[in-house]
């Protein structure tokens, strides 16, 4: 199958020529033609598959048919959890709206409000926002969502994980009008992702890719037992000077640990970047410039950058701190092996781990291997999770006691 018979305008076919992309993903085979009828989505698509397209492509087409007759904000609204996905979301609809005249226009927090301000009272075509900072707008009446035809919600289980849940349904209502919602969604399991589809979207249909072998993360997995934070420092040093090791995100459970982790690093000889949720969105940008150009080849970074990055040649993923649920991690090592590349997700693991570890393997339905390095090999055993203690009470099935014998008469003389 190729885009031509989606009956895409040629000036879109041209920008997909020019960037690249020959053929439709699995999920833009299944996604697109339902979109271009304005129906309402709801989409589960793993990282790494070509989602964006699926709602942009038809979102512009829709732009192309239906021209603006009045002056106006957004006719196109998307909305992503994160700063960076933002940004990429909004770069990637320009290239893609090369040979257009449309304004396309990007709000997020972390960035001053009054060119912001400004960009709002002119013309909007397709705007992509953070939920936050556009709701500050929405009660400031610098925004309305009144001219909203098509309704994005990109990440939607990430949105409802950042807290997000309650604005986007907020910003919904305001887009009352609109034609068409898609909901996407890299897992629909836990956070409610199915009744806040429920609330947004009308009569949506379903669509669950499940990507060929060719299009699937060809991700290498397998864990470092770690005695200590000492060890687990040293086994991080060791990975990351190893020549495969072309570019690495390594992830931290919060951000004091990605700060005294950046000095550690910087010290043992290896140069990085990182990135913050507290750091305002220049450093962000500026981090993950350095990182995308090659200036250094680690990035350290709390799981506020876990669905931000879209960057297609990152060969390892290394959990320093290991995630608190089982879904994050597959969203973390979702940042190598895209678009069909190989990848390799390493995971350094202390006693205190083994749970979550647990967890982890019966989420991807696969045990991670156990790795040595032999100079680093650990000192104590695998620590065992706990057993589930037996239920004492009702409900536990407990052996019938056996009927007392009466006693004799006499014998109750006797203890009188």
């Amino acid at each position: 199958m190729q885009f031509e018979e989606f009956q895409l305008d040629p000036s879109l076919l041209e920008s997909l020529k020019a960037m690249g992309h020959k053929s439709p993903t699995t999920i833009q085979r299944m996604t697109i033609p339902l979109a271009m009828e304005a129906r309402d989505i709801l989409a589960r698509a793993p990282t790494g598959t070509g989602k964006t397209a699926s709602f942009l492509l038809p979102a512009l087409q829709h732009l192309i048919d239906f021209p603006r007759r009045r002056q106006g904000q957004a006719r196109v609204l998307v909305l992503t959890p994160t700063r960076e996905l933002a940004s990429q979301i909004h770069r990637y609809a320009c290239h893609l709206a090369t040979h257009l005249e449309l304004d396309i226009k990007l709000i997020t927090g972390g960035v001053p409000y009054g060119p912001q301000e400004e960009m709002l009272r002119g013309n909007v075509d397709i705007l992509v926002a953070t939920p936050g900072r556009l709701l500050e707008y929405l009660d400031k009446g610098k925004f309305t969502a009144e001219m909203v035809e098509v309704l994005v919600i990109d990440e939607a289980d990430r949105m409802l994980d950042m807290g997000f849940g309650e604005v986007v349904k907020t910003l919904s209502k305001e887009a009352r009008d609109r034609k068409q919602a898609m909901l996407f969604s890299a897992t629909l399991e836990g956070g409610g992702v199915g009744s806040f589809a429920r609330e947004l979207l009308n009569e949506p249909v379903f669509v669950e890719s499940e990507p060929p072998r060719s299009e699937k993360a060809k991700i290498h997995q397998w864990i470092h037992l770690a005695d200590d934070k000492n060890h687990k420092f040293a086994l991080l040093c060791h990975l990351l000077k190893q020549e495969d090791v072309k570019r690495a995100i390594v992830f931290c459970k919060t951000r004091d640990i990605v700060a005294s982790l950046e000095g550690q690093l910087q010290q043992a000889g290896i140069v990085c970047a990182f990135m913050r949720g507290d750091m305002d969105q220049k450093k962000r940008f500026q981090a993950l410039g350095r990182f995308t150009k090659g200036e250094v080849n680690v990035l350290l970074a709390t799981d506020v950058a876990a669905r931000g990055i879209d960057i297609d040649d990152i060969t390892h993923v290394i959990n320093f701190d290991m995630p608190r649920s089982a879904d994050v991690y597959v969203h973390r090592i979702g940042r190598t092996g895209r678009a069909g590349a190989k990848g390799t997700a390493i995971s350094l693991v202390e006693a205190h781990d083994m749970q979550v570890l647990g967890k982890v393997e019966r989420y991807i339905e696969q045990p991670l291997k156990r790795r040595v390095i032999e100079e680093l090999r650990p000192k104590h055993k695998e620590a065992k999770v706990p057993g589930k203690k037996k239920v004492k009470g009702k409900d536990a099935k407990a052996k019938p006691k056996k009927p007392k014998k009466p006693k004799k008469p006499a014998e109750k003389a006797a203890k009188v």
